[in-house]
């Protein structure tokens, strides 16, 4: 899950509005969805899974196009609905950029669940009752709550300094919450972090360190055992051992890839990584090996499995202005949504 505006060389671009009509403003919750404890995650414990792609080249369908800028696809199961964000163009003195949170309910069903949210990351947490959002709008984690939409803050800052503006995160079942912090939707706003863009992470409030040499960080996303967290970057994806207590080992090189953006994995812990200038999703086996490509058009930032059996993969992809929410079936559930 990652989540960039514009192409790194382009990045003081702004992007052309577009209007479209989304039904309800601040849609209500779907009634008693969240009374009951949440669905089982797709993947079966011990499983063998087969080969994820059906074929080495895959193309996407479109679901629906005409959004400004989409990002951060996640799924949730409660509600079998998938959330994301839809950025808009930069706006003020601070050239911040304004996002709200849409819904979308298969199989046409288009919402806004949280009206300026901020957001560009998303991920549900592990029990299903609240959204977690890299908020870039006051530069901070947040939680939004799934029935009222309330919001609170999950990590303000980092030893006093306000983050650049993160961007994408990732959740283990033990609450842990990794996150990137480039500098893509900072805007005119003061560098309170010395020029560092990093990886961080955060547990009971409390903000540590991962990584602050790597350039632009971008999508991050863990391992279904949580023992590995990979990121991407600087054309390429790294992964770290991750230690029972969330803690991080030395940083290795797992892969290379052109302007990595957002990703997701599979029950088989198969990586699916989008290439925002290739336009594609390009997927690697837990060793690295290059198992295909799923193509969703030009400039794809990110990725999510959901639909009731997990085996649907949703890809946010477009043009600056004219984006598109993309969906293809697969053969290996994803894993956690």
């Amino acid at each position: 899950m990652t989540r960039r505006t514009t192409p790194r060389r382009h990045r003081a671009r702004t992007l052309t509005a577009v209007a479209i009509a989304i039904a309800g403003a601040a849609a209500p919750p779907v009634p008693g969805a969240l009374a009951h404890a949440a669905p089982a995650s797709p993947c079966t414990p011990g499983a063998t899974y087969g080969p994820p792609l059906p074929t080495r080249a895959v193309t996407s369908q479109l679901v629906r196009g005409g959004f400004n800028f989409l990002e951060g696809p996640t799924w949730d199961r409660r509600t079998g609905t998938l959330l994301l964000s839809n950025m808009r163009n930069p706006t003020g003195p601070q050239g911040v950029q304004p996002s709200e949170v849409l819904r979308f309910t298969p199989p046409a069903t288009f919402e806004t669940f949280i009206a300026n949210s901020g957001s560009n990351g998303l991920a549900v947490t592990p029990d299903g009752t609240r959204l977690l959002a890299a908020t870039h709008d006051n530069r901070t984690v947040s939680s939004y709550s799934l029935t009222d939409r309330s919001r609170t803050t999950v990590a303000a800052n980092h030893l006093g300094r306000a983050f650049n503006s993160p961007n994408d995160l990732t959740t283990g079942q033990d609450g842990t919450t990794y996150f990137t912090d480039p500098s893509f939707q900072r805007g005119n706003r003061a560098d309170e972090q010395g020029g560092r863009t990093s990886v961080f992470r955060v547990r009971d409030g409390v903000v540590t360190l991962v990584d602050d040499t790597l350039s632009q960080p971008n999508g991050v996303v863990l391992s279904p055992d949580g023992r590995t967290l990979y990121v991407g970057g600087s054309n390429s994806i790294v992964k770290y051992a991750v230690a029972p207590d969330g803690s991080t080992g030395n940083r290795t090189t797992f892969a290379s890839i052109r302007t990595p953006d957002g990703a997701t994995v599979d029950c088989a812990g198969n990586l699916y990584w989008a290439s925002y200038e290739d336009g594609l999703v390009h997927v690697f086996s837990p060793s690295g090996t290059r198992l295909g490509t799923v193509s969703a058009g030009r400039n794809t930032t990110n990725a999510a499995f959901g639909g009731p059996d997990g085996r649907t993969l949703y890809l946010t992809s477009g043009v600056p202005g004219s984006f598109g929410l993309h969906q293809v079936r697969l053969n290996v559930p994803g894993n956690p949504y």
